[in-house]
């Protein structure tokens, strides 16, 4: 069996936390089970930033240790940074927590699992592989 390995963006882990009966869910639920999935710790803090109280901030701490956690290199801002400069030149606005992503995840050889549209505009310019929804 070939696993992959799956970026999954902060836009599906909130979908999901929130919605844990849904057929979405069921969806990731499925990717948790088969593949190996990987979490920025750039995610974590925005996770973290969008919790409404402590004891969510533990869940998602409690959540979050059963993935395997990544970090950048030391040049995965300069990349980030030439990637959102590059797109601008092009008439495209992503941000650069975004293009951080997409540089850490092309780091990684992961796929991204996200809701975020400007990973189809970041994909144009960088070769990731998105899944789709």
């Amino acid at each position: 069996m070939n696993v992959d390995r799956i970026l999954i963006d902060t836009s599906v882990w909130i979908e999901y936390l929130r919605n844990r009966s849904s057929n979405f869910s069921n969806k990731v639920d499925e990717i948790l089970s088969k593949e190996e999935v990987y979490v920025p710790k750039i995610v974590i803090a925005e996770l973290i930033q969008g919790a409404k109280s402590e004891r969510e901030v533990s869940i998602i701490r409690d959540f979050l240790e059963a993935f395997n956690i990544i970090d950048q290199t030391e040049d995965t801002w300069f990349k980030a940074g030439d990637l959102s400069f590059n797109l601008k030149k092009k008439g495209k606005i992503v941000n650069l927590t975004d293009c951080y992503i997409a540089v850490i995840a092309q780091e990684n050889s992961c796929r991204i699992f996200t809701f975020d549209e400007h990973f189809k505009d970041i994909q144009k310019s960088l070769p990731i592989s998105l899944i789709n929804h």
